[in-house]
C-alpha cells in the first residue's frame, strides 16, 4: 500500500479496508506537506458481506474492470465519472 500514496491529491485520502499485516511505510514530508490522511474503514460483518453478495446474484450486478498505470490517473478517473450511461460506478 505504500506505494500508491505519492498519487494522493492535496487533502487525498487512503482508506483501508479489511485487514493485513502489511505495514505502511510513509513519509511524514509527503503526507503534513499535501494535507494527505490514511484512515481505516471497517467493512462489515461476514452476514453483511453475504447480504451485499446474494443481493448482486439477485440483481445481476456486474462489475467493470481496467487497470491503467498511476500516472494515467486523472484519465482513469475521468473514465469511472463519465460511463458509458452517464452515471457514476
Amino acid at each position: 500500500m505504500s506505494e500508491i500514496l505519492g498519487g494522493l491529491s492535496v487533502n487525498g485520502k487512503h482508506i483501508v479496508i479489511g485487514a493485513s499485516d502489511e505495514s505502511i511505510e510513509v513519509s511524514p514530508n509527503l503526507m503534513i506537506g499535501g494535507r494527505r490522511s490514511i484512515i481505516g474503514w471497517p467493512s462489515g460483518t461476514s452476514i453483511d458481506s453475504q447480504d451485499t453478495l446474494s443481493f448482486s446474484l439477485q440483481s445481476d450486478v456486474r462489475s467493470i474492470n481496467q487497470v491503467l498505470p498511476l500516472e494515467h490517473a486523472p484519465e482513469a478517473f475521468e473514465l469511472v465519472k463519465v460511463h458509458e450511461k452517464g452515471t457514476w460506478i
